[in-house]
C-alpha cells in the first residue's frame, strides 16, 4: 500500500513538471504562398508573447497550467488577426489569412489626407505617441558576428633571416581562421528612461557566447616565436626602418627583447606595454554587462523617435520624396504603407506603416542606397556597404507605443594591398649600417557581417523610485557554448535561431 502510495506521488511530481516545462512550437506560413511569416507578434491572452524569427518559427514555453480560455493571438502586418485555443493546438504548421482592405473601410473615421499631412502628423504626433518615460522590459538581444577573410598573402621579396622565409610565414598565415562566428545572446530586464543621459540599467537573467575557441589566435604564441628568431640574428643596439610604399618609419628595438637589460625601468615600461595590448580583447569579455548593455542602447536609439537618428525622414523631411502605396492591417488597426527615398544627399530608403487613427510610425524597413564609407587611399580601403533594419513597436500598459522588435544588419570591409620592408640598421657596427633586411608584398582582405536583434517580451512603466533603486550585478559573464545547446534556453522565451546558429560546431 506504502508503494502505491508513493508511485502515485512521483508521478503527480513527474506530471506536474512536465505541465510546468509545455512549450508551444510552430511555423507561421502565407495561406497563398505558403511562404514563412516573419516578426509576427505571438501572444498568450494578449499579455505577453514572442516573435517569429526570419524563418517564420516560434516557441512559447507556457509556465503555467493552461485552462481552456487560453489563447495565442497572432498578429502580422498584412494578415488577420488569428486566435489558437492552447489547449486545442496540436499541428506544428500555422496558417494565416492575408487581410483584404477596401479604401472605404479605412475611411470611416478619417479624412483623406495627402502624403505630407500623414508625414507631418507623424512628426507632431512624435512625442505624444511614444513612451518616453522610465519603463522596464523584459528583452532577448542577439549579436551575430561572421568574419571572412576573403585574401591573406605575404609575399617574401627578400629576406637576410633564414627563419623568416615564405614557408614560416605561410604557416603563419595558415594558423588563422578564414571563417569565424560568433554568437551572443541575453535575456534580460532593462530598466531605462530613453531620452535621459546613461538613464539605463541592465538585470542580465542569462547569456550565452556560442564560438570556436581554436579560432582565437594565440598571442603569447606568436609573440613567443617571432622573439626567439629576433634574438637569434637581431643586435641589441639596433634600429629599424620600416617602410611602406612612399612612407618610412625609424623604431628603435626594445633592449628587453634580449631579457638582460640593466635599466629597470626599461623593462618595467614593456612590461606595461604589452600587458595592456594583452587586456585590451580580455577587457571586453571581462566588461560584458557594460559592452551589451551599450550595444542595446545603440540599436535602441539608432530609431527614427531619436534625434541625430541616421534614419532622419521625420525630422528632415523635405530631403525626401514620399508615396503612399497602400492600405494595411495590423494588431486589428489600420495602417497607411508608404515609401521613402532620399532626394539627393541622404543615405537611406525604406517603407513605412503608419496608424491611421493616431498617426504613430508602427513599422519601418529601412536600407542604405548607397556605400555609406568609402576610404582608399595608398593601399589601404574601407568600405561600408551594408546597413538595413527593421523597427517594430506596439502599445504598452500606459497605452503609448514601445519598441516591440529591432534588427540591424551592417556589412562592412577592410583592405591592404602595399609594399612592405623592414630593414635593421646599426650604427655600432663596422662596415655597413644595414644587417638585415625583409621586403615584401602584403595584400589582406576581411569582410564583417553583424546582425543585431532586439526582442521585447513584456513592457511596464515604472517610476524613477524603481529605476534608482534597481542595483546592476556588474560582474556578470556569459556561458561559453562550443556548439548549440538546445536546452540551454529552455524554459525561458526566447526568439527561435536561426539555421546557422542551430548548425553551428566548433571544430574538434
Amino acid at each position: 500500500m506504502k508503494s502505491n502510495f508513493y508511485f502515485i506521488l512521483i508521478t503527480l511530481f513527474i506530471s506536474q513538471l512536465f505541465q510546468a516545462q509545455e512549450s508551444i512550437h510552430a511555423k507561421l506560413i502565407d495561406s497563398t504562398t505558403q511562404k514563412p511569416i516573419p516578426f509576427a507578434t505571438v501572444e498568450l491572452n494578449k499579455k505577453s508573447g514572442v516573435i517569429s524569427n526570419e524563418n517564420g518559427v516560434f516557441q512559447m514555453y507556457l509556465n503555467k497550467k493552461t485552462t481552456v480560455n487560453d489563447s495565442l493571438f497572432i498578429n502580422c502586418l498584412g494578415y488577420e488577426t488569428k486566435r489558437v485555443a492552447v489547449q486545442k493546438f496540436t499541428d506544428g504548421i500555422i496558417v494565416l489569412s492575408q487581410k483584404s482592405i477596401e479604401l472605404d473601410e479605412v475611411l470611416v473615421s478619417n479624412k483623406e489626407y495627402t502624403v505630407d499631412e500623414i508625414i507631418e502628423k507623424a512628426q507632431e504626433n512624435l512625442a505624444t505617441n511614444y513612451d518616453f518615460e522610465y519603463t522596464k522590459s523584459r528583452l532577448f538581444y542577439r549579436q551575430s558576428d561572421n568574419n571572412n577573410i576573403l585574401k591573406n598573402t605575404i609575399d617574401i621579396k627578400k629576406s637576410t633571416i633564414p627563419e623568416i622565409n615564405q614557408k614560416f610565414v605561410d604557416s603563419v598565415l595558415s594558423i588563422m581562421p578564414k571563417n569565424s562566428s560568433n554568437y551572443t545572446e541575453i535575456l534580460g530586464d532593462l530598466y531605462e528612461k530613453p531620452i535621459a543621459n546613461n538613464a539605463l540599467k541592465l538585470d542580465i537573467i542569462k547569456a550565452s557566447n556560442l564560438y570556436d575557441k581554436n579560432n582565437e589566435i594565440s598571442f603569447e604564441s606568436l609573440e613567443e616565436k617571432f622573439n626567439n628568431i629576433f634574438k637569434k640574428h637581431i643586435k641589441r643596439d639596433s634600429y629599424f626602418k620600416i617602410k611602406s610604399g612612399i612612407f618610412g618609419t625609424k623604431e628603435e628595438i626594445d633592449s628587453s627583447l634580449f631579457g638582460d637589460t640593466k635599466d629597470d625601468k626599461d623593462i618595467e615600461k614593456t612590461k606595461v606595454f604589452i600587458e595592456e595590448q594583452k587586456k585590451k580583447e580580455s577587457e571586453r569579455k571581462k566588461n560584458f554587462l557594460r559592452y551589451r548593455k551599450q550595444a542595446i542602447s545603440n540599436l535602441e536609439t539608432s530609431s527614427f523617435i531619436f534625434e541625430d537618428s541616421h534614419l532622419n525622414f521625420l525630422e528632415k523631411s523635405n530631403r525626401y520624396n514620399f508615396e503612399l502605396l497602400d492600405y494595411q492591417f495590423l494588431n486589428g488597426e489600420f495602417v497607411y504603407k508608404i515609401t521613402f527615398k532620399p532626394k539627393r544627399k541622404e543615405e537611406y530608403k525604406g517603407v513605412l506603416y503608419i496608424n491611421t487613427d493616431d498617426f504613430a510610425i508602427v513599422r519601418v524597413d529601412y536600407n542604405n542606397v548607397k556605400k555609406l564609407k568609402n576610404f582608399r587611399l595608398l593601399g589601404i580601403s574601407f568600405s561600408e556597404y551594408l546597413k538595413k533594419g527593421t523597427f517594430i513597436y506596439s502599445k504598452n500598459n500606459a497605452n503609448k507605443y514601445v519598441l516591440k522588435y529591432a534588427e540591424e544588419e551592417n556589412g562592412n570591409k577592410f583592405g591592404i594591398k602595399r609594399p612592405l620592408k623592414i630593414i635593421e640598421k646599426n650604427k655600432h657596427t663596422k662596415g655597413r649600417r644595414k644587417q638585415n633586411e625583409i621586403s615584401t608584398d602584403i595584400h589582406f582582405i576581411v569582410s564583417n557581417i553583424t546582425k543585431k536583434e532586439l526582442v521585447v517580451f513584456e513592457n511596464e512603466s515604472i517610476t524613477e523610485t524603481t529605476f534608482n533603486d534597481f542595483t546592476e550585478k556588474a560582474k556578470v559573464k556569459p556561458t561559453y557554448l562550443p556548439k548549440y545547446d538546445p536546452s540551454f534556453w529552455k524554459g525561458y522565451n526566447v526568439m527561435e535561431p536561426n539555421q546557422a546558429i542551430k548548425d553551428f560546431k566548433s571544430i574538434e
